[in-house]
Formats: C-alpha cells, sequence, structure tokens
C-alpha cells in the first residue's frame, strides 16, 4: 500500500509539472524577443544613407534664415520710412540716418509732423550683428537700406551678397 506522504507528492508533480512548463515557454518566446545583429547592422546603415541626405540640407539652413530675416527687417525699416515721408513730405537725411525713425531728429531738416513715440521702437541690427546701411538719396533708389551680408563688406557672393531694399 502507498503512503500518504507519496499520495501528496504525486499531487505536487500535477500541481508544479504545468507551473514548470509554463515558464519554459516563457524563458523560450523571451530568448526569442530579441534584434539580431544582422537586423541592427540594417537599421544602423539605413540611418547612415538618411544622415548624409538630411544633413547637408539642414546645415545651410541657419545661412537662409538670416538672408530672410534680413529682408523682413528691411522691409519693416522701409514701411517705416514711408510713414515717415507720408508724415513728414520727405525721407530722412542720410546724416539723420535710421535713427531719425527711433528719435525725433534735431538736425537740419528737423520734421514737422513727427509722429509721437517715433516709427520703430529700435533700430534692428542684421542677423550678422552689424547696424543697417542707410543712404538718403539712395544710388538704387529714392532711399536705399542695406545689409553687407556676412562678410561686412560691400559686394561678394552668396551669403557674403549685399541685401538692399532693392531686393524686395
Amino acid at each position: 500500500m502507498k503512503s500518504p506522504a507519496y499520495k501528496s507528492s504525486a499531487l505536487n508533480n500535477r500541481l508544479v509539472a504545468p507551473r514548470f512548463l509554463a515558464a519554459l515557454q516563457i524563458a523560450k518566446k523571451s530568448r526569442n524577443t530579441g534584434f539580431t545583429l544582422i537586423e541592427i547592422m540594417v537599421v544602423v546603415i539605413i540611418l547612415g544613407i538618411l544622415g548624409t541626405l538630411v544633413v547637408p540640407k539642414i546645415m545651410g539652413r541657419p545661412d537662409e534664415a538670416r538672408v530672410v530675416a534680413a529682408k523682413q527687417d528691411i522691409s519693416s525699416i522701409m514701411q517705416a520710412l514711408n510713414l515717415y515721408r507720408l508724415d513728414n513730405s520727405r525721407y530722412p537725411s542720410t546724416e539723420q540716418g535710421l535713427q531719425a525713425l527711433v528719435t525725433r531728429p534735431t538736425q537740419e531738416p528737423v520734421p514737422s509732423n513727427y509722429k509721437e513715440g517715433g516709427y520703430l521702437s529700435k533700430l534692428p541690427t542684421d542677423p550678422w550683428g552689424s547696424a543697417y546701411q542707410f543712404l538718403s538719396p539712395g544710388l538704387k533708389g529714392e532711399v536705399d537700406v542695406m545689409s553687407l551680408g556676412a562678410d561686412r563688406k560691400p559686394g561678394g557672393e552668396g551669403v557674403n551678397t549685399d541685401i538692399g531694399s532693392w531686393t524686395l
């Protein structure tokens, strides 16, 4: 006759065996869920190819953004100059400069109908940190407002090109 201890151990084997098998199956599944070395290498190669195509296009954007910002600033200055002219029947002189848009000029010709608070709250600097140039009368229009570009010298090509009110 079999002892009661044998019965309880047989009962435990029936309960433990399914749990053990389930744990083994989970362990096998977890080993199969990782990436192989080849899969990782394919992803790295694809990212490398994308990087070589995209990075050069993004790297040129800051220079383009500076040119666009300079054109926007010049456009705003030209609008303020046109308002100044509407109020005072003339543009500020070269000697008065663009500062005449911020504070009332004291040198001749003194504006007769200067707008309270000025025409600009402050003068912007170009994206390369230089002051905008102003000529009245201008060489290419009634007035010229310009940035000398990245090289801060007249002329140039690419980002060094002068950006002026005549290019808007």
